[in-house]
């Protein structure tokens, strides 16, 4: 049996956010064939710094410089440039994370902040305490944190695919419909 991909998704959180954008950029050590249809971001991460990017350097800090036509959603995270204690830096600090991505988006693009939520909230429960205890996380249920995304990632899929943005279109206009604070919104449409 064939797998059906003529609408194919690329997806990543943290360093995996920036391993989906390169992927999408051509970065890859492998030639496809595949073409993408829809890209997401989860709270990407370049690196620890402006000067001290991951390979490949992708941050051309240039706003819609990527060279990648497909709708891109970028989901950040408030509290993920922040530190929790003064020995280990941010999980996504400023300059290579969330904003940075969105701004080098070309339209079609979302970007969607939770406010009250860290970079590490994504993780599962049971995640180790001795990772969690390290970053700045939120005091709110990481399971509504969770659910949300992922309803707004269907919502994304749905309007992106298969071309029924209702349900993206309300996040977007009335972001209280979430269960959880969304703060900033942006979006450019093409």
């Amino acid at each position: 049996m064939d797998a059906y991909l003529s609408k194919f998704a690329l997806a990543g959180h943290s360093r995996g956010g920036h391993t989906a954008f390169s992927l999408a950029l051509g970065y890859a050590n492998t030639n496809t064939s595949l073409k993408f249809s829809a890209l997401i971001g989860l709270n990407p991460v370049a690196g620890t710094g402006r000067s001290s990017q991951l390979p490949p350097a992708i941050l051309t800090y240039e706003p819609s410089s990527f060279d990648i036509t497909v709708p891109m959603l970028v989901i950040g995270t408030r509290l993920g440039n922040e530190n929790e204690n003064a020995l280990f830096p941010p999980c996504a600090p400023v300059d290579v994370n969330h904003t940075e991505f969105y701004r080098e988006c070309r339209a079609s693009c979302y970007q969607l902040v939770t406010k009250d939520y860290g970079h590490l909230n994504m993780l599962d429960d049971d995640a180790p305490k001795l990772v969690t205890c390290l970053y700045k996380e939120g005091s709110s249920c990481k399971d509504v944190m969770r659910r949300t995304i992922t309803g707004i990632m269907v919502a994304y899929f749905k309007a992106v695919m298969g071309e029924e943005d209702g349900d993206l279109m309300d996040i977007l206009k009335h972001p209280g419909l979430t269960p959880m604070t969304l703060d900033p919104i942006e979006y450019r449409l093409a």
